[in-house]
């Protein structure tokens, strides 16, 4: 038996497995002492990161996506991949998604948008000083760049046309660093 805060994990069986996700349920004792079962989905740890330029404009992707049903709006985001840190992840998947290169990257913070069953931490980063060149997106991917001011791009989180968890955090997080910061 191992604990798990308040709870007591008496036993755990991963039900499904791929190269993306895996589903486990533990048998467990629950807070107050009735026994339960608990499923947790864990999923390679990802990457959100926002281009901006120097006029004040975002590059967003716009990407048909599976389990939506539809195509949803979001910034450039991605798998971090086995031995790679958050920050290669991050340019990596910029270059094959937008084909940007940025000079400068800003770390704004991890979030785990799932917190009551899914483990999928995504790290959030700001990426300026871009230069353009082609994308190489994965087969399965097909994926169209939307420029936008980046006010507009706010006001879409604000009004649930961006709903993508991690793209709207890092836009409202990104519209605070520049209230700080004062700059492009």
């Amino acid at each position: 038996m191992k604990k798990n805060g308040p709870w007591t994990i008496k036993s755990s069986n991963t039900k499904y497995q791929n190269a993306w996700i895996e589903v486990t349920e533990d048998k467990v004792i629950q807070p107050n002492g009735d026994a339960g079962i608990f499923g947790t989905v864990k999923m390679v740890p990802g990457i959100s990161v926002l281009p901006i330029d120097k006029q004040g404009n975002v590059y967003l992707t716009k990407e048909f996506r599976y389990v939506l049903q539809k195509e949803s709006l979001e910034v450039v985001s991605g798998g971090i991949e086995p031995n790679e840190e958050p920050i290669a992840a991050c340019r990596r998947e910029l270059k094959e998604e937008l084909g940007i290169s940025a000079k400068n990257i800003v770390d704004l913070g991890v979030t785990n948008p799932f917190t009551s069953a899914i483990l999928s931490p995504a790290y959030l980063f700001l990426a300026q000083d871009l230069t353009f060149g082609h994308a190489l997106p994965d087969v399965t991917e097909i994926i169209e760049m939307v420029k936008l001011p980046f006010e507009e791009a706010i006001k879409k989180v604000l009004d649930s046309e961006i709903h993508h968890g991690p793209s709207g955090l890092l836009l409202l997080k990104a519209y605070h660093h520049f209230l700080n910061h004062q700059n492009l």
